[in-house]
């Protein structure tokens, strides 16, 4: 009977390892190329969502995070406001405006990718102006992007 016990002991203890490594968030490269067009999306999304007219452009990829065995990002983004509007062609070449017009946006966004269906799904968003104030972001939904979108 102990050693049944024991076994099924060190079984549950193992099986509660694995489960709480699994959901764990892991450093990545920034590089990374589903978590690069897992970025695009994210800066597409939030470009889609908000209320101005104007588009954001990426300044800065701060955290760079994979959830263990999955295809699921966890990124903290720099924003900036561009001078485009937002369905101008090349928001990436757009300069940023400066003086009073200048926003900076910080965001943290989980992405689930499924890039060999160029699909991808924002789990959860929370965006903050730089001096602090809160930015409305808008509210998660699955969001589809066709192969032509992602080309550069």
């Amino acid at each position: 009977m102990f050693p049944k016990a024991a076994l099924l002991l060190g079984l549950t203890v193992v099986g509660i390892h694995v489960r709480t490594i699994q959901k764990e968030f892991v450093d990545i490269s920034k590089d990374h190329d589903y978590f690069a067009v897992s970025v695009e999306f994210a800066v597409a999304w939030f470009n889609s969502g908000h209320e101005e007219g104007h588009a954001y452009k990426l300044l800065e990829v701060r955290r760079a995070q994979q959830k263990n065995w999955t295809m699921i990002y966890l990124m903290d983004l720099e924003l900036g406001r561009t001078i485009c509007k937002k369905y101008d062609g090349d928001i990436d070449n757009c300069p940023l405006q400066e003086g009073p017009e200048e926003k900076k946006v910080s965001c943290t966004f989980i992405v689930d990718s499924r890039p060999w269906f160029t699909q991808f799904t924002l789990l959860n968003s929370t965006c903050q102006q730089k001096w602090g104030e809160e930015f409305p972001a808008p509210t998660a939904a699955p969001f589809l992007l066709k192969n032509e979108g992602l080309e550069s």
